[in-house]
């Protein structure tokens, strides 16, 4: 199979990383896929510390394997997260909405892997500078709050302007998708749409159903007039805020209205008035897989895509 230095730096069987998605990114679903050989991550999103304490606990219940934990920066408890994941030693730490710039030496003193989110070569290189021991290079194809420059074009800027790891997202879900990152110079994939329709992924099924029937042109961007745009599934919620957009409401305004719609889709299942975040790899999704079927997938089928490469 497939190897490469990400292996090595996250002491992972496969170069394959999992979202750390609010609200979907449980403690069950981040020890599947560490448990079959990629890194399980569990998304902060706003939560508490102590509700971070509970997933913390349940995953070294779930799996002795190496996982991560998201932090959304700009959250009101990063802080008593960041001490509680410094605490318990956490082997890897993703972060985004924020520089993690102050925290990294902190983490670094106990072996912990930083790995900030970015979605442009500048903000790649000022992480390398400050010790990022990787980044997670984000296009917009990607599902929930993203950037404006695509996969395709960002990942071999990115990869020829920094020494550090690059790890692709937005756009991929299978041994395709995997390879052309590449290709393209990542030394790894972070996934998140396709790890929302697995068996351990505990969203309501209404929100994997929506994936699954899904078409090519239905995940759509909104926000951009905020400056902070989401890509969703369109539905009710996205045609309001896309009607929001063009009568010029104010950024309060709008950023109010999305106040808990991810998880009125998430738990509620509501995917009507909800926000159903998935990225435009959407369609290409048809079927409910294991976590361990899902990544075992990808790889064999990078590897045959590979070996018919090298016979041609």
């Amino acid at each position: 199979m497939i190897k490469t230095e990400l292996c090595d730096l996250l002491n992972i069987e496969y170069p394959i990383i999992q979202g750390g998605m609010a609200w979907v990114a449980t403690s069950e679903l981040a020890a599947a896929v560490s448990n079959a050989g990629g890194l399980g991550i569990i998304g902060c999103g706003n939560a508490p510390r102590e509700v971070i304490e509970a997933e913390i606990a349940n995953i070294k219940k779930l799996t002795d394997k190496p996982f991560g934990v998201n932090i959304m920066l700009l959250s009101p408890y990063a802080e008593d997260i960041i001490e509680f994941l410094y605490e318990e030693k956490v082997p890897v730490v993703t972060t985004g909405a924020g520089n993690p710039g102050k925290y990294i030496n902190k983490f670094k003193e106990i072996g912990t892997k930083v790995i900030p989110v970015v979605p442009s070569v500048a903000l790649a290189k000022r992480m390398e500078k400050i010790g990022a021991d990787a980044v997670v290079v984000e296009g917009t194809e990607a599902g929930g709050h993203i950037g404006e420059l695509t996969t395709m074009s960002l990942i071999p800027q990115v990869a020829d302007e920094v020494t550090i790891p690059v790890i692709a997202a937005g756009g991929i879900a299978d041994g395709r998708g995997f390879i052309a990152a590449l290709s393209l110079g990542a030394k790894g994939v972070q996934i998140g749409t396709r790890f929302i329709c697995t068996v351990e992924c505990k969203v309501h099924e209404n929100y994997k159903q929506a994936i699954i029937k899904s078409s090519d042109r239905d995940a759509v961007a909104t926000g951009r007039t905020t400056g902070h745009p989401v890509r969703a599934l369109k539905n009710a919620f996205t045609k309001k805020l896309a009607q929001l957009e063009k009568q010029n409401t104010d950024i309060e305004t709008i950023e109010n209205f999305g106040v808990g719609m991810l998880r009125k889709a998430v738990i509620e299942g509501d995917i009507v008035n909800g926000s159903v975040m998935a990225g435009q790899i959407s369609g290409l999704i048809k079927d409910i897989k294991t976590c361990k079927a899902v990544i075992e997938d990808i790889m064999l089928e990078a590897e045959a895509i590979r070996r018919n490469i090298y016979s041609l």
